[in-house]
């Protein structure tokens, strides 16, 4: 698997993460959704740089000019509810994707010996067929991996993609190691910054916290 850390130089992609990441500014919820929305539109055009594109030719009002079109049909994926934003941004730049879905969460649950295992559960999926498309799985936070590579599979249920492409604002070594052994190596993974750790809890150190109750509130 191949992988692209976007803040390996600094850019607006520094700008971003140094907002949504500080404690004072991301208590502002509306700029919190639209730093992750921002990363997602800058990540979206990085990306497209490495898609198949076409040769057409257009009418302007006084010649034939020629032009560009994506060669492949892309579907734009995201887990449930803290990828909203980010897909959004993907969404603003990819207007004419595909969408698709999908519901994921984590459920502790314990082995024969009495220790704590970690499981993600994905209970709800809506998406087109992916077949000879070009995938785009979205989710802010990368923590273990496990739910990128539940969510991936889930959409294999949907057809073959021609092309797969995962994006994360923030992702941990530890996913990557394990997205890397789970999911096939032509696979591009995109992280606008890596961060070195996970705590005892699996949130990612030092991150920003937990990403979809900065968006939208606390849950239950």
């Amino acid at each position: 698997m191949k992988v692209v850390n976007l803040s390996a130089q600094p850019s607006l992609f520094s700008v971003y993460l140094k907002e949504i990441r500080s404690v004072n500014i991301q208590r502002d919820s509306l700029r919190f959704r639209r730093n992750i929305e921002r990363i997602g539109e800058l990540m979206a055009f990085e990306i497209s740089r490495h898609l198949k594109f076409k040769e057409e030719t257009v009418q302007t009002p006084l010649d034939q000019a020629l032009v560009h079109d994506i060669a492949t049909p892309v579907v734009l994926a995201t887990i449930l509810r803290a990828g909203l934003p980010f897909h959004q941004g993907f969404l603003n730049m990819f207007d004419h994707a595909e969408n698709a879905f999908l519901s994921a969460f984590r459920r502790v649950t314990h082995n024969s010996k009495g220790e704590e295992q970690l499981e993600i559960v994905s209970e709800y999926l809506a998406a087109p067929r992916l077949d000879n498309k070009t995938l785009l799985l979205v989710d802010p936070m990368l923590a273990t991996g496990m739910s990128m590579e539940v969510a991936y599979k889930a959409l294999l249920s949907r057809g073959q993609p021609q092309t797969t492409h995962l994006a994360c604002v923030i992702g941990t070594q530890q996913a990557i190691d394990f997205l890397d052994r789970n999911i096939p190596a032509e696979t591009t993974l995109w992280c606008a910054a890596i961060d070195p750790v996970l705590n005892d809890k699996k949130y990612i150190v030092p991150g920003l916290g937990d990403a979809g109750d900065l968006c939208f509130g606390e849950k239950l």
